[in-house]
Formats: structure tokens, sequence, C-alpha cells
């Protein structure tokens, strides 16, 4: 995967070859192989090319898109965990990986937060409680 996300990273990007690899500090034979699947970079070369795309590192390597949608290799500190589907009840069940990545346990408490224009939020209570802690006392100053 990382010589294709590689490539799509840098045409998304509007980059040559040649710039990319300028920017990296290498030859652009040597982004091409990489690009090839001929070779790979060492480590910091490829921590370089994830700080150029704004990508984590596991991304930039292992990131498949998910049942030919065509979504790109997400930014830094975005996910995208999978589709859910809404029970009869308005439940659903949050991704394993998502519930890890949180700490969300069974028996948490969840806030829903709503804006029509962007969507559903979810936050653990004590997170929404602290911001609102947070937001109160700076009023009171």
């Amino acid at each position: 995967m990382f010589h294709e996300n590689l490539s799509h990273l840098r045409r998304i990007h509007h980059m040559t070859q040649e710039e990319l690899s300028e920017r990296v500090g290498v030859s652009r034979q040597a982004l091409a192989k990489w690009e090839s699947g001929e070779t790979v970079p060492d480590l910091e070369k490829c921590r370089l090319l994830s700080e150029v795309f704004g990508v984590s590192l596991d991304d930039l390597a292992n990131y498949e898109p998910r049942d030919n949608a065509g979504l790109d290799v997400p930014p830094r500190g975005k996910h995208l965990f999978g589709v859910v589907t809404v029970g009869d009840k308005g439940q659903i069940v949050i991704p394993a990986k998502a519930r890890r990545l949180f700490s969300i346990q069974p028996g948490d408490s969840l806030v829903v937060l709503g804006d029509e224009a962007q969507g559903i939020a979810l936050l653990k209570s004590e997170d929404f409680l602290r911001i609102a802690d947070m937001i109160r006392s700076s009023q009171e100053k």
C-alpha cells in the first residue's frame, strides 16, 4: 500500500516527483522507485513524507480505501471508522477501533451534540462537563 499511497498523495497535492524529491532530500529517481514499489524509503524519509502530506506514518504505509469508496488517506488525527447502521430504536454500535482510540467502555455516558449544517458529535459526558466548567470559569473572571 505504501507505494500506492505515496503516488496518490503526491498527485492529489499537485506535486511533481521532482518537487517532492527536493522536499525530502532525495533524487527524483529514488522517489520514482518508491512510487513503483521497487524500493522503500528509510524511516526518516517516511517521517518527512508524512509531514509533507499531513498524514500519519501508519496511514502512509498501511491505509487501504474501504469498499472502493475512493476516499483519500485521511489527514493526521482524522479517522474514518467505517459505516454503522441505526437500529429500530436509534441505537448504533461504535466500531471497536473508535472505542479503543477514545477509551469508550461499556457503561460510559456519551453526550450527543448536533449541528444541522455539520452533523452529529459524541463526547464522553465527563469531557463535556469539564469543557462546560472551563467555559463557566472563564465567564466568571
